[in-house]
Parts: structure tokens; C-alpha cells; sequence
């Protein structure tokens, strides 16, 4: 049994919160390094393509502080102890995306958005209410909500540079990790979610990604 699975519930809380603060003010340090283009050849970007870049890895930043909360909140409020260590792996692999991210940025000369806690603390709402609609549709939430994710790194492999081989090795494995946890979650029991909870999703995917792409 692991340390995290001993703590009561309002440890687990103050735990996700302690967290939540983590991913949104540290500077988090990924388990694996960060994926590298092929070729080690670099090319100079110029200025508009390296603003778009910035603007579309600051997206995917934020998407990242979203997937911790998520994760955080599903796996409080999760009845299964197998479930809570599945979404707990999950998250821990999104930290890997989290600090990508977050260097890439740097790297551009960019910056996080500055809703960083705001996005935090509506994806854990979310998430808390996910994890209350009972682990079957928890688990789909976390399907539809990684397909979407997969559908929008696609996305914006279509859009990043061809210049930034940097950025794009990222985003494809970021992508590559997104499907697997989409195919997880359906093999552990996912229940499908109606198409209007859908709906709402992607809605409230897009308006995250039209307003951290400026802000």
C-alpha cells in the first residue's frame, strides 16, 4: 500500500491543494527528459513563427496544469484504490508534459499563462465532479477528455513551424502519451459520456485555448 493510499480523506485534500500549488508557482522537474527532434541540426525561427510557437506551447501549458487538477481531483474522489493508483501514474507521466512544456517556453523567451490558478481551480471542479458521477464515468470523463487533447496536439503539429523541430518533438509525444491513457482508461471500464456532456467539454476546451493562447 503506498503512503499516499493511507492518507485520510481530508489529507488527500490538503495533499491535491499542496499540489495544485506545486504545479501552478514551481518549476517542475520532469522523470523523463525531454523528447528531442531527430536531427540535432537547429534552425533560427523567426519572429512570427517563434511568437506563434510560444503562443501554442503556452496552450499546451496550461493544458498540462489543467491535467494535473484533473487527475488530482478524480483520483480524490475515486471508490477504487486500483483506480486512485492509475490516475495517480497518469498524472505523474502529465508532469513529464508539465516541464516540457514549461522549459520550451523558456527556450522561446515565453511565458506560462497568467491564469495559471484559474485554469487550475476550474479543471479541479471538473475533475471533483467527475469523480463523483461514480468511477465508470470518471473513467470516461478521462477518455474523452484525452481524445480531445489528442485530437488538439494534432492540431497543432499541423500549425507549429516546420522550423521548430524542438516543439514538435514535444507535442508528438505528448500526443503519443495522450492516446495511452485514453486506451487505459477505456480498458480499465470507462462508460461512454452523452454527446451534450461532450459538447460542453470541447467548449470549455475552447474558450482555455483561445484565451491562453494571448493571455
Amino acid at each position: 500500500m503506498s503512503a499516499q493510499s493511507r492518507l485520510s480523506g481530508p489529507d488527500r485534500l490538503l495533499s491535491s491543494l499542496d499540489q495544485g500549488l506545486r504545479t501552478v508557482f514551481a518549476r517542475p522537474a520532469g522523470a523523463r527528459p525531454t523528447p528531442r527532434p531527430e536531427t540535432a541540426a537547429a534552425s533560427t525561427l523567426a519572429p512570427a513563427e517563434r511568437e506563434l510557437s510560444a503562443a501554442l506551447m503556452r496552450v499546451n501549458h496550461v493544458g498540462e496544469v489543467c491535467a494535473q487538477a484533473l487527475y488530482q481531483s478524480q483520483s480524490l474522489f475515486s471508490r477504487e484504490a486500483a483506480l486512485r493508483g492509475q490516475l495517480r501514474h497518469a498524472a505523474q507521466e502529465e508532469v513529464d508534459h508539465l516541464a516540457w512544456t514549461r522549459e520550451r517556453l523558456d527556450q522561446l523567451g515565453s511565458r506560462p499563462s497568467y491564469l495559471g490558478p484559474l485554469w487550475w481551480a476550474g479543471a479541479f471542479a471538473l475533475g471533483s465532479l467527475a469523480g463523483l458521477a461514480g468511477d465508470r464515468r470518471s473513467l470516461g470523463f478521462v477518455v474523452e477528455t484525452e481524445r480531445q487533447v489528442e485530437a488538439h496536439l494534432a492540431s497543432h503539429l499541423d500549425r507549429l513551424p516546420e522550423a521548430d523541430a524542438a516543439s514538435r518533438a514535444i507535442v508528438a509525444q505528448m500526443k503519443e502519451d495522450e492516446a495511452r491513457h485514453a486506451d487505459e482508461a477505456l480498458a480499465a471500464g470507462a462508460e461512454e459520456l452523452p454527446a451534450p456532456i461532450k459538447g460542453l467539454m470541447r467548449l470549455a476546451a475552447k474558450l482555455m485555448t483561445v484565451t491562453a493562447h494571448r493571455i
